[in-house]
């Protein structure tokens, strides 16, 4: 039996190992020091914990990383001094949401060992059966993947070399989620500004439906607002790196910092999301207190606290 590693049993991870496990796959992973509610998604996704991150390298055929972005880099170290601890050479795929550059660094410290790297970026909501997930490959040799098309999940290859698949997710994810941070603060400056009645009314006037669709996203981000804030950055660092400004990015970042700074993002996949007008309202007050105490500087990717991975990815 094909054993596939999965660090780690967040939201995405352990929907990938439950899609694994339902046609008989062996999802494996690493519990410890894990969360209950990790050890709670683990267990109803039927995923196996190895005990060890040495143990998970020598039994698993194919390790995913489905991490928030922060911890990317870490996770991959960590795998690679289990690599030299054991002599195993599983295949890595990285599948966290960060630029380019990121992955490049990241196949270089793996693949240096010998082992297959594979850059992969994961489009759509944890997978379920007949769900719409992709997961988008790219590099030299990207077969091991074909485990995962095996268990029902979509897996396509965009090409050749590293980097793209990653490069990907960034734009996509630019797309979405940075337009989600854009319509999350035009409606709280709406709020502040006693506007937001008005603003509704104008959107209903000769409305397509995409103000809709893009308004009723907004309740669901705050729980997704913390780990959002990595990617945003990893997003303006592959624009910057192309010759395009990484402000806009930078700004959507800021915008999730200060929904994350809030009760709002305290709320588990597993409870109801809040109304948009309790999310408006919270939002607004945040606002306000930051108007009247300014930070004395901003939070920037090397100096804010690191998030947990919990989060999933």
């Amino acid at each position: 039996m094909t054993t596939v590693g999965i660090l780690s049993a967040g939201d995405m991870g352990s929907a990938i190992g439950a899609m694994l496990t339902r046609v008989g796959i062996d999802a494996a992973t690493v519990l410890e020091g894990r969360s209950p509610l990790s050890r709670t998604r683990a267990a109803e996704a039927g995923m196996r914990d190895v005990g060890s991150l040495d143990d998970l390298v020598r039994q698993s055929a194919l390790i995913l990383s489905v991490l928030v972005p922060s911890e990317s880099k870490g996770i991959a170290d960590a795998v690679a001094g289990a690599m030299g601890r054991t002599g195993a050479r599983p295949v890595f795929a990285e599948c966290n949401a960060i630029a380019p550059q990121t992955v490049e660094a990241i196949a270089k410290r793996i693949g240096g060992l010998g082992a297959t790297f594979i850059d992969a970026g994961i489009i759509g909501s944890p997978p379920k059966p007949g769900g719409n997930t992709r997961i988008c490959c790219s590099g030299p040799d990207v077969s091991a993947m074909s485990v995962l098309a095996d268990a029902g999940l979509t897996v396509k290859t965009v090409g050749p070399e590293i980097g793209q698949a990653s490069g990907l997710k960034m734009v996509y994810a630019a797309s979405t989620k940075g337009t989600t941070a854009l319509w999350t603060q035009l409606l709280t400056a709406a709020r502040m500004l006693g506007l937001d009645g008005a603003l509704f009314e104008e959107l209903g006037t000769g409305s397509s439906g995409t103000a809709d669709q893009l308004i009723g996203g907004v309740p669901a981000m705050p729980r997704r607002s913390r780990r959002w804030v990595g990617e945003m950055w990893e997003i303006a660092k592959t624009f910057e790196r192309l010759g395009l400004s990484p402000d806009m990015l930078n700004g959507a970042a800021a915008t999730f910092q200060l929904v994350g700074g809030t009760h709002l993002s305290a709320q588990t996949s597993r409870e109801p999301d809040q109304s948009l007008e309790e999310v408006l309202t919270t939002l607004a007050a945040a606002a306000s207190e930051r108007a009247a105490n300014p930070p004395s500087s901003s939070l920037t990717p090397a100096t804010t606290p690191a998030i947990s991975a919990e989060a999933g990815a």
